[in-house]
């Protein structure tokens, strides 16, 4: 007699490096193969919140003094880094939440950092004002297009888990930001009447170790670009709906929030929840799920397919497609943490970066 049948893989995964110290969230791979990688200040020990995997070993980058703050307001050094991404003229830029713990922020600290690949120096950094990086603004992810104005664009995700939601657009060359779909109910966190995220065979939700449980309420999380620069993907980390804006609209700092808004088309339920988004140049879209241990993707003809699924894909968070023909993604247990196990952390070390071939290159927006 046969024995039960067991969930069966969809793909191949590819273990790239595995990660003993503190929890990874972003990971960008640059276009000569360089690999980065960030690990937000959370709670755990983090030596360097922004590092290099060089033959295997995690080195502080782009040096161990830009990972040193003196405060939360040091607009000198990285505070609390939640995303990495290499840009279209294979430039890292760091996106700095300047909120360790989900701390209120402080001006100085959220902020958009450069570093030129061949001389690993920061070569800018673009700091946000108070009216446009809020107090309980969350920088989550960021996408750009160099073809727009004079340096290009950066269309950046505010996931405040405890306030308002929305896309910040930066002028490159000014440093220049503004809000976007501030507080737009398509960046917003949906409530368990509508939303109620299973993770693991396991109703997802914050649970304290005293007192009740509640909905999870990051909003806008994830991001990506269309192939072809005219439309921005976003979602919140708590709904299985998929959005998309006119970046037309959204980097003309003169148009305004209503015609903003009247650019936004709901693209469905996706079948999941996603932490990150990312795109190829094929036209294609990529969503983590996060409650099915996988990883889909989304053809030119708004069809779902299932890239990979795994169960070491435990909470797929962040993408990034490489020139070399793979998709990265980080796994990191985030469902795991204490504050959604009543105060016990249940992550078993260690956490995992995979890849996965999918024959197709990054969106490369570019002069």
């Amino acid at each position: 007699m046969n024995g039960p049948v067991g969930d069966e893989p969809v793909g191949e995964l590819e273990l790239v490096h595995t990660f003993t110290g503190p929890m990874p969230t972003g990971v960008s791979v640059s276009h000569q193969g360089r690999i980065f990688v960030n690990f937000p200040k959370w709670g755990d020990e983090v030596p360097a919140t922004v590092v290099e995997l060089r033959d295997g070993q995690e080195v502080p980058y782009p040096d161990q003094q830009w990972n040193d703050p003196s405060g939360d307001d040091d607009a000198g050094a990285f505070v609390s880094v939640q995303s990495i991404v290499v840009d279209p003229a294979d430039r890292l830029w760091v996106l700095d939440t300047g909120s360790p713990m989900f701390q209120p922020t402080k001006p100085g600290g959220p902020k958009l950092v450069r570093v030129d690949l061949d001389t690993d120096t920061v070569a800018q950094v673009i700091t946000f004002p108070a009216d446009v990086a809020l107090p309980t603004t969350y920088l989550n992810d960021v996408r750009f297009d160099l073809r727009r104005g004079e340096a290009g664009v950066a269309y950046i995700t505010d996931s405040a888990a405890s306030g308002p939601n929305g896309i910040i657009v930066v002028d490159l060359a000014s440093g220049a930001s503004w809000r976007r779909l501030h507080d737009h109910p398509s960046t917003k966190a949906e409530p368990l009447t509508s939303f109620r995220p299973v993770v693991e065979g396991r109703p997802f939700l914050e649970r304290p170790a005293d007192g009740p449980p509640k909905p999870v309420s990051m909003g806008s999380d994830g991001i990506a670009i269309s192939a072809d620069g005219t439309r921005l993907y976003y979602c919140p980390l708590a709904s299985r709906r998929l959005h998309s804006v006119s970046t037309e609209a959204l980097a003309d700092p003169g148009v305004t929030q209503e015609a903003v808004a009247a650019t936004v088309v709901d693209e469905g339920d996706r079948g999941t929840a996603s932490d990150g988004l990312e795109s190829d140049d094929a036209g294609r879209l990529y969503l983590t799920s996060y409650e099915h241990n996988a990883v889909l993707r989304r053809t030119p003809d708004g069809e779902y397919e299932t890239l990979v699924h795994d169960p070491r894909l435990l909470w797929p968070d962040t993408m990034s497609v490489a020139t070399d023909g793979y998709l990265y993604v980080t796994a990191n247990q985030l469902h795991r943490q204490a504050q959604y196990q009543r105060g016990q952390d249940l992550r078993r070390k260690p956490y995992a970066l995979f890849r996965t071939r999918i024959d197709a290159g990054p969106v490369l927006l570019r002069r």
